[in-house]
């Protein structure tokens, strides 16, 4: 489809950046600044939390168990270690309830972090093995959990389930959930990695979501802006043991304070929004879904209807790089863009596309209205750039059927 996006990926790319740098309203999340930006940040996050003079941690020391105390309170959890991410504070987290059990088998769902996104790694790191209560695109219920056929040692339940759309169970689907698998004598990890934006959902606070579960793993880059780093929380004999495997994985980190610093800063002043922009998402997610069918787009989803955080799935059945090649030329034309780095992709079927929006500062300056305007206006730059395509390929085809055709003698 000769064109889309200024043709190769980095002339795409570079186009989209200068796009968005002049645009006056970003909906979606478009980045955290440039590296500049990020630094003067940081420095204010040093001023505010070692201003007084402190000095850099060392091997986990100072403002890293000071960060830790943090969210151990926050979670109501007796201790919390910090880890380089989150991909190694799971894999800890399960090869020490592994240990305690004596039971290798992790249930999770197959649309979990560990099964898509970490190469394999509970199997090729730890020798853990994964079963699935369910498929459906939902975290498992109380029934599937009691009724499995096989025995397992942890049950570990990510909140929200981001690759099945950010969704969440009722709190008593969870709670019963859970109930159900302590019935089997296992235990339950939460990956928490969006965990500190679900209170809103569930109508309870952080401590008593946390508290269903034997342990936790919270991210501090992907809700709260921080720059890298996670969490794992729970019984100080847990972290003690979690703190020890940490030093094997190679994540106990000379200095990390440039990360605890973002993190502390995250916890301080992006958490307290996190409400806000929870609510936000909804009134957000009508307006586009029913302005992309007044402008004339086929089938406009999102998933959730209703969001269950501040994060959603919007599908389209057109093909990605129309849609991606539509969103370009309302910001590079209008000054606006809905999705702001967030790019359409093909999931599954061919022409079936779906991108994923985060409602966070930015899009406060939205009201539902300019999100309806903004999506018909989007819908009528697809249905150009869709009319572009058809007929560069009519005439390619045509071409293409002429030079094999025979010439008459």
């Amino acid at each position: 489809m000769g064109g889309h996006e200024g043709g190769s990926g980095e002339d795409a790319a570079r186009r989209r950046e200068a796009a968005l740098r002049g645009c006056r309203l970003v909906l979606g999340a478009g980045g955290r600044g440039s590296v500049a930006e990020l630094v003067a940040r940081l420095g204010s996050a040093a001023e505010e939390f070692a201003g007084d003079g402190k000095q850099p941690d060392t091997y986990g020391d100072g403002l890293v168990e000071e960060l830790e105390r943090e969210v151990a309170g926050l979670l109501g959890m007796a201790d919390a270690a910090f880890f380089p991410t989150g991909t190694m504070a799971q894999q800890v987290a399960l090869r020490a309830w592994a240990g305690r059990t004596g039971n290798d088998v992790v249930a999770l769902h197959p649309l979990a972090h560990p099964e898509v996104h970490e190469r394999g790694a509970l199997k090729a790191v730890t020798s853990l093995r994964t079963v699935y209560p369910t498929r459906q695109p939902r975290l498992p219920s109380a029934d599937e959990v009691r009724d499995f056929e096989e025995p397992f040692g942890t049950l570990m339940l990510e909140l929200p389930l981001r690759d099945a759309g950010f969704v969440l169970p009722t709190w008593d689907e969870l709670t019963a959930t859970v109930a159900a698998a302590r019935e089997r004598d296992a235990v339950v990890h939460f990956d928490g990695a969006r965990l500190w934006e679900c209170p809103p959902h569930f109508g309870r606070p952080l401590t008593e979501i946390a508290g269903l579960a034997d342990s936790v793993y919270v991210s501090f880059y992907k809700s709260l802006e921080g720059i890298s780093g996670a969490a794992l929380a729970g019984s100080a004999e847990l972290i003690a043991e979690a703190k020890a495997w940490r030093h094997r994985y190679g994540g106990l980190v000379f200095q990390q304070f440039p990360a605890v610093l973002a993190a502390l800063s995250g916890l301080r002043h992006e958490l307290p929004r996190l409400p806000s922009y929870v609510a936000h998402a909804k009134p957000v997610a009508r307006a586009l879904r029913e302005g992309l069918a007044e402008g004339g787009l086929t089938w406009p989803r999102v998933h959730p209807a209703e969001p269950h955080t501040h994060q959603f799935q919007l599908w389209l059945p057109y093909p990605a790089d129309v849609l991606n090649e539509a969103a370009l030329r309302q910001a590079e034309q209008d000054g606006i863009s809905l999705f702001g780095r967030a790019q359409f992709h093909e999931p599954g079927l061919p022409g079936l596309s779906m991108t994923e929006l985060t409602i966070a500062a930015p899009a406060l300056e939205w009201t539902e209205q300019d999100a309806r305007d903004a999506a018909v206006s989007f819908a009528r730059y697809v249905a150009d750039v869709a009319e572009t395509t058809d007929a560069t390929e009519t005439t390619d085809a045509t071409d293409a059927s002429a030079a094999d055709s025979p010439t008459a003698d």
